[in-house]
């Protein structure tokens, strides 16, 4: 599959720390796509992690997608119906969990300006998170991969890390 066959409306899903934000902002230079990090949209800046009202928050993501052009990282089911309504084309992450986890724990330590970064956070490794890696999103990928099966839309699958730098390549994105 080419880049082009996604459109100009792209939505990335995957657990945590499987490298969406970092496709999105590679697509959005190579492409010339706008690219909306959606924790940045459920987070308030300069917080640790604190999220916005829920209202707020789906009033931001809706003004998002109403864009003609973007690409958009994140999962946040609340409103996953209207953002993959308005996709022309899904690429799904489904690293294992081990490779989230190692990824979580070398983003947190040594990356200071990572891709979809909350702006004023500095990063921190968070029993949370751990539990969100390790318990919650198992769950939540089997519901993603379900999905995908589902959708019509263009769209392409990458199962390992190996396989994501490959697409880079393929679609000459660069890091």
């Amino acid at each position: 599959m080419k880049l082009s066959d996604l459109g100009n409306r792209i939505c990335i899903l995957g657990p945590s720390n499987s490298g969406k934000s970092t496709l999105a902002t590679a697509i959005s230079r190579k492409c010339h796509l706008k690219v909306i990090h959606l924790d940045q949209l459920f987070h308030l800046p300069n917080t640790n992690w604190q999220e916005r009202p829920a209202d707020e928050f789906i009033s931001l993501h809706d003004m998002a997608i109403k864009e003609e052009n973007w690409v958009i990282d994140g999962n946040y089911t609340r409103c996953l119906t209207q953002r993959l309504s308005r996709a022309t084309g899904v690429i799904l992450l489904d690293i294992s969990t081990a490779s989230s986890l190692l990824r979580y724990v070398n983003r947190t330590i040594c990356q200071r300006n990572r891709c979809g970064a909350l702006e004023g956070n500095k990063d921190s490794i968070k029993w949370k998170m751990i539990h969100h890696i390790t318990v919650v999103t198992p769950t939540s990928r089997k519901r993603y991969a379900a999905l995908f099966e589902r959708l019509t839309i263009p769209k392409i699958k990458l199962t390992s890390i190996k396989q994501i730098k490959a697409q880079f390549d393929k679609w000459d994105l660069t890091w």
